[in-house]
């Protein structure tokens, strides 16, 4: 039989093989083997090519029951090469066999599946990625001051570098540069604003002040 275990969750999966992993040790053991678990026998990549075509081969001359967990191995090409061309010997054996891998691609988690007796896929929750800090640049096209500050101060606070914060800026000016119709009033304050932002770094490091404060000044200037 064979069990495929999936997922960016690594300590969910981890935790979910093993207790099956644990369940079928204790099940394949039983009287037969004289009460004792079947022997749980885990190949990672670390392990050699040899090790693994062993395990492949079954339990050995006094027929031992085996629980065999191929961890991760599908980063090494010739032990995939080994694994894909081997799945329907692992769905039609008598021991059971295990894959964990954390994400595999498409094709290979289909290949895997089409002889699986089940699969579990445990991933973890994808982060949000936080977008606010162009908020900024957004403030910045409406001349909208009382947002330009309200959201500089909240980058600031949530730890945004200074740099991050004119970089932003200095796209958004280029932005609304490059969007208006030449020699428009869009156009010719996307110009402004560049030539003030170039300037400001400099212009900070002159006057001996920090770059948030330099930004603060630019915020509460006319826009």
């Amino acid at each position: 039989m064979l069990y495929l275990f999936t997922g960016t969750d690594r300590e969910k999966t981890r935790a979910a093989l093993n207790a099956a992993v644990q369940k079928m040790s204790s099940a394949q053991g039983g009287p037969a083997s004289g009460g004792k678990n079947a022997q749980a026998l885990r190949i990672s990549d670390a392990s050699t090519l040899a090790d693994m075509e062993t395990s492949l081969r079954g339990g050995g001359m006094f027929g031992e029951s085996r629980v065999i967990v191929l961890d991760g191995v599908l980063v090494n090409e010739e032990m995939r090469t080994l694994v894909i061309s081997s799945l329907p010997m692992m769905k039609d054996s008598e021991e059971t066999f295990f894959i964990l891998e954390e994400k595999p691609d498409a094709d290979t988690r289909k290949r895997i599946e089409k002889y699986a007796e089940k699969s579990e896929r445990y991933d973890g929750a994808t982060k949000k990625r936080d977008s606010s800090i162009f908020d900024l640049a957004n403030a910045l096209a409406r001349r909208d001051k009382k947002a330009l500050w309200v959201t500089l101060q909240r980058e600031l606070s949530k730890g945004a570098a200074p740099e991050a914060l004119h970089g932003v800026l200095f796209w958004g000016a280029k932005d609304l540069l490059l969007r208006s119709k030449a020699d428009s009033p869009e156009h010719r304050r996307g110009i402004t604003l560049i030539t003030e932002l170039v300037a400001l770094p400099h212009e900070a490091r002159r006057r001996g002040e920090e770059l948030e404060y330099a930004l603060e000044r630019f915020v509460l200037s006319g826009l």
